[in-house]
């Protein structure tokens, strides 16, 4: 978060970058909300502002990357999301609705408009949605998702970067956000209207499902035809503190169908590594992901009451990753050993990336990070040692 990194900074983290801030990409998942980040590039980070870490795939959402905490710590390099446009083609035109000082209200590339608290600096609030109803649906769906248009969805420097990917030293992710099958329908038209529409309008729910699955899978042949990934994302965020906002049985009519058609693609061109990524507590659904082709969850939200010792005891060949509660790294202290008991576990286990479940909070100071990290990053090397 912006308010911890200043924190880290204030407190003796050298500033030698600073955040960094991309707006390059073709990703429109890159690039959404780039319109109120960009906005402050000039001013301190606000302090609800996420910036990017090692757990958290990049380019994404527009939020700035850190480079200092990694120099820092010598962490190694983030994932890095292939930067392919998985929303909107053509994409709309970014439009300032309204600023002052205190907010903007704006309509970004995916049509949906917007309103941005500056001094919070949280993700914007949509205002209105892009689908309201099967009739605008429609008309998205012909003008803006044909799926034969793909070569117009990658990036103006493709062949270069093919070349970088093939030569890199980090992992590469193929999907993330927002491509994912409650993520992407929320995402466009706000959850109280999917809620809904899972009942009252189900032929449109898998329409939106169905016509995303052919334009995906076209999109991500032309990818794999020239670059290898290391893991595909599902960006779902399904679940919250008490559990899955829908039903199993949502789940299994609404999700599964379009999972098995997606990871059976991705495994005939060679991926055999699926996340889910959701917030919360989606232990009531990791058998249903399993079913649905998925290998691995995070990032393990263990203030939900996601147990990571637990979960890898019931589901042994799942992946996993995150899953150290964020809101006891800073108080942690000389009982961080403690804290990191289930992570040692579970490591010794495999299949196993441990972080934050989450992004770092303010009360963390920059010495107990740093104690946070050494312990971990000793840990993870005696579980390679084995």
């Amino acid at each position: 978060m912006g308010q911890t990194l200043e924190r880290w900074y204030a407190e003796g983290l050298q500033r030698r970058y600073g955040p960094e801030f991309r707006s390059a990409e073709a990703s429109m998942g890159a690039l959404l909300y780039a319109k109120a980040w960009g906005s402050l590039r000039d001013a301190a980070l606000p302090n609800g502002i996420t910036v990017s870490g090692g757990g958290l795939y990049l380019p994404n959402q527009g939020f700035p990357a850190d480079r200092d905490v990694r120099a820092a710590l010598q962490l190694d390099a983030p994932q890095s999301t292939v930067d392919v446009n998985l929303l909107f083609e053509p994409r709309f035109e970014v439009e300032t609705l309204e600023e002052s000082d205190e907010f903007l209200v704006y309509r970004d590339l995916d049509g949906i408009k917007r309103k941005f608290l500056k001094q919070m600096g949280i993700i914007p609030t949509p205002l209105e949605w892009i689908v309201t109803d099967r009739e605008s649906w429609q008309s998205v769906k012909e003008q803006r998702l044909q799926p034969t248009r793909v070569k117009e969805r990658l990036a103006s420097d493709w062949p270069t970067l093919v070349e970088l990917y093939r030569g890199r030293d980090y992992p590469l992710v193929l999907g993330g956000y927002p491509c994912g099958y409650f993520g992407t329908p929320a995402h466009l038209m706000g959850y109280e209207r999917l809620f809904l529409s899972y009942v009252d309008q189900p032929d449109l729910v898998h329409d939106i499902q169905a016509t995303f699955t052919e334009l995906w899978i076209n999109v991500f042949t032309e990818v794999l035809s020239e670059v290898e990934v290391d893991l595909f994302v599902f960006w779902e965020d399904v679940s919250c503190r008490s559990g899955p906002m829908i039903s199993p049985a949502m789940v299994r009519e609404f999700m599964i169908p379009y999972y098995r058609q997606m990871t059976g693609f991705l495994r005939s061109r060679g991926v055999k590594t699926v996340f889910v990524d959701t917030d919360g507590d989606c232990t009531e659904l990791i058998p249903l992901f399993l079913e649905g082709g998925a290998t691995g969850i995070y990032p393990m939200e263990t203030g939900t009451g996601m147990d990571l010792v637990t979960i890898r005891r019931r589901f042994p060949d799942l992946q996993l990753m995150g899953g150290i509660p964020k809101e006891r790294i800073g108080s942690a202290g000389k009982g961080i050993e403690r804290l990191l008991e289930p992570v040692k576990t579970v490591v010794e286990t495999g299949r196993y990336v441990p972080f934050a479940d989450h992004s770092v909070t303010p009360d963390v100071s920059w010495e107990a990070f740093r104690g946070y990290r050494r312990s971990l990053n000793a840990l993870c090397d005696m579980g390679e040692s084995r």
